[in-house]
């Protein structure tokens, strides 16, 4: 498995590297929106939405809030990010409010009843605010193209150290207690611990790469450590939805890795943290 989702991700890292240096932000913005929707086509087998009219309707409803977004983010100037802003932030409030539903196991998970309805909102609320941080990073200057993809390669490092760290040191430094063992029996302290300190060093080094100076380098290194921590809710939450319906993955598409929406978990949590951050610091 270990060899699979290596090469797995050596296909798929070079790609993802050069639209996000290479497209310009209205290119890299439709292929994000394509990724998340079909990140969120998923979501919608773990809301247990099996009919293809209602998720296609569904799915469709998702669209319209995005070309709307850029719709009324036109000016006489070109457009303004100011309502991706308002939504990014809705996006970290968000992720909070995720936080205390994972301390509630039970919380909708049972499907005969309104359920469902927590869960769709959820996905608009994971997938939306997360495109509009993607696009907020990609269009601020200078170098905004550099610097969502140190806020990415601080998600896939923290997440390869967390694996590699979980494997190497699970159970040995902290007696063996589970992050969430109800949630995601397999996450441990020590793959926490790995996947934080990764992130933050590739959140360094990344950041020296997109432009920024020595002395906005802790500024970095916070929004960092914040941005990893959320990733983990959002990789959490996502477990909390596959284990309410009984899955392992959300789907089959990437060899070693799942589905997309395996992939885009702790992303979605961490890009508008990380935009937030990169804006209140100013880095």
């Amino acid at each position: 498995m270990t060899r699979t989702r290596l090469l797995a991700a050596l296909v798929m890292a070079p790609l993802a590297i050069a639209a996000i240096l290479l497209l310009p932000t209205p290119w890299m913005v439709a292929l994000a929106a394509v990724l998340f929707l079909a990140g969120l086509w998923e979501w919608f087998d773990l809301a247990q939405i099996e009919d293809t009219l209602a998720r296609t309707v569904l799915l469709v409803a998702n669209l319209a809030v995005m070309v709307a977004l850029v719709w009324a983010s036109r000016s006489s100037g070109g457009y303004t990010m100011a309502l991706f802003q308002v939504v990014s932030m809705i996006g970290v409030i968000w992720w909070l409010l995720a936080l205390l539903w994972l301390g509630r196991y039970d919380f909708a998970s049972d499907h005969d009843t309104n359920a469902r309805v927590f869960k769709l909102a959820a996905g608009a609320l994971s997938m939306i605010p997360a495109w509009c941080a993607l696009a907020w990073i990609h269009s601020t200057p200078p170098n905004g193209h550099r610097w969502l993809l140190t806020a990415l390669a601080i998600v896939w490092a923290a997440d390869s150290g967390a694996y590699f760290a979980g494997r190497t040191f699970g159970g040995r430094l902290f007696g063996g207690r589970k992050l969430a063992p109800r949630i995601s029996p397999n996450k441990t302290y020590e793959g926490l611990l790995g996947g934080v300190i990764a992130g933050v060093i590739v959140g360094v080094v990344f950041a020296l790469f997109a432009g920024a100076a020595t002395a906005q380098l802790p500024a970095v290194a916070l929004v960092a450590l914040v941005a990893v921590l959320f990733s983990v809710v959002g990789d959490l939450f996502e477990s909390l939805l596959k284990r309410h319906v009984g899955v392992k993955d959300s789907g089959n598409l990437i060899p070693g890795h799942g589905g997309i929406l395996d992939r885009v978990d702790g992303v979605l949590a961490a890009l508008p943290v990380f935009a937030l951050g990169k804006a209140v610091l100013g880095f």
